[in-house]
């Protein structure tokens, strides 16, 4: 009893410790410069405003949501199983015990040790007793980030517009059991900035114990939970129990780590230029002749494109923007 309490000692210590750092390297300065300096742009037809939500609930019913499965289910990797699943067995290979679907599993899978290799007191400490190292990125007129350490790594997103906007149905940060280290992890969403949960309701949109579609972005449920890719070894829990997002928080916050190529990689497979998501999203806009981007649905009368495609993109920090769609139908790129 007395290890753990000075373990929750050291722990508030580091995170205070963090949070002075990240104050002298200007991050939370430019989140809140980020939050504020958003342009609020004049409603077009077939085009929304993205919008910011805090406390206020959702604006309206899914009759998609209320013939959805309730189980609780978090979008945490490439393999999203509302997608790729009908898609993939369409495929199936005509060979006796083989399948498209089986190789594509083989092909995405992360490779590594499903065991820690640190003791557990090491590798408790070792999620808040790192340091920032890196200045805060840049963001460009079309609102992309650029990191001078990964240059490749150019998401449009921020972590805070990520929460705030609605991600993983609210429950992203939920107190969470892992059974590869047998203890729950729970009030790690403490380490974020301030400036990232001010005014935010963190039991609706951060720590909610079930999934709620309606509290995503695109109001619908998409991926599978930690807890799963926990159990396929995709978790390295050296670095980030929670998996590929917490990771990008931290990574936001200027904390470079061993995990750092691996996880960028990930995000171009997904949603990088080339990426599997964002191409297979872009298709769909083609195909369906919609030049305009589609917000989360909300307009009467306007044509969704594949709301699970736009939520998966959206949780690795991607967002289809006028700028990138036009560039697509002009280039097919």
């Amino acid at each position: 009893m007395a290890e753990s309490k000075d373990f929750g000692v050291r722990r508030l210590e580091n995170i205070k410790r963090n949070g002075a750092l990240l104050e002298s390297l200007g991050v939370n300065e430019q989140a809140k410069a980020i939050h504020d300096s958003r342009p609020i742009e004049p409603a077009k037809k077939k085009r929304k405003i993205e919008k910011t939500k805090l406390n206020l609930p959702p604006s309206r019913a899914s009759a998609r949501i209320a013939s959805a499965s309730s189980r609780p289910i978090y979008d945490e990797d490439v393999l999203t199983h509302a997608i790729v699943t009908t898609k993939q067995t369409k495929s199936t290979s005509s060979k006796k015990g083989t399948s498209a679907s089986k190789t594509k599993l083989e092909e995405t899978r992360d490779i590594r040790p499903e065991i820690p290799t640190k003791d557990l007191g090491e590798l408790q400490a070792s999620w808040t007793s790192w340091t920032p190292t890196a200045p805060p990125p840049t963001r460009d007129e079309e609102g992309v980030f650029h990191f001078p350490s990964h240059p490749d790594f150019t998401p449009n997103k921020s972590p805070e517009e990520v929460l705030r906007e609605g991600c993983f149905g609210g429950s992203y940060f939920r107190p969470l059991y892992s059974k590869k280290l047998s203890i729950t992890i729970s009030n790690d969403w403490e380490e974020l900035p301030p400036s990232w949960t001010t005014n935010l309701n963190v039991p609706t949109y951060l720590t909610s114990p079930s999934y709620e579609p309606e509290m995503n972005k695109f109001h619908v449920t998409c991926g599978q939970s930690i807890e799963e890719w926990e159990a396929a070894g995709w978790i390295n829990h050296d670095f980030d129990v929670r998996g590929w997002f917490q990771w990008y928080c931290r990574f936001f916050m200027g904390r470079r780590c061993a995990d750092d190529e691996r996880q960028v990689g990930r995000w171009r497979k997904c949603v990088g230029r080339t990426g599997r998501w964002r191409r297979m999203l872009l298709k769909k806009y083609v195909s369906a002749g919609v030049r305009e981007v589609v917000d989360d649905g909300a307009e009467d009368g306007q044509e969704e494109v594949s709301p699970v495609m736009h939520q998966t993109c959206h949780h690795w920090a991607f967002m289809v923007t006028q700028e990138v769609l036009d560039e697509y139908w002009r280039t097919g790129k």
